[in-house]
């Protein structure tokens, strides 16, 4: 039996003896995304708590999580890596930090390497 996530969404109120009253859910609002030439992208490798593994992450994009879906498909793709998208970061595997700043710069966006 599928459980109803209306009680889980509902705004902190656990009884109302109003018979017209209706939860209300949350909203959640994903930002719009900004034009390519005024987001500013950040490079940068990391290998804390990942087993000694190189990670490269690109973070500072704003936007809504679809677009950086498409985002972080094309540079998966340009790149011939795995990688996923978690937490509005692109984790691309390995240490492609300098092949991705060139992907992002003729792509049209703002990049640096950091760290």
């Amino acid at each position: 039996m599928k459980k109803n996530n209306l009680w889980k969404n509902r705004e902190g109120v656990v009884y109302s003896t109003n018979q017209d009253f209706n939860f209300q859910e949350r909203q959640e609002v994903q930002p719009n995304t900004l034009p390519v030439h005024q987001q500013s992208l950040r490079v940068s490798l990391d290998k804390n708590s990942r087993a000694g593994k190189q990670v490269t992450l690109v973070t500072g994009f704003v936007g809504n999580s679809d677009d950086l879906e498409l985002l972080g498909k094309k540079l998966k793709t340009k790149c011939g890596v795995g990688g996923s998208v978690k937490d509005g970061q692109i984790l691309i595997q390995g240490d492609a930090r300098d092949k991705l700043i060139g992907i992002l710069i003729q792509e049209g966006f703002k990049a640096k390497r950091v760290g």
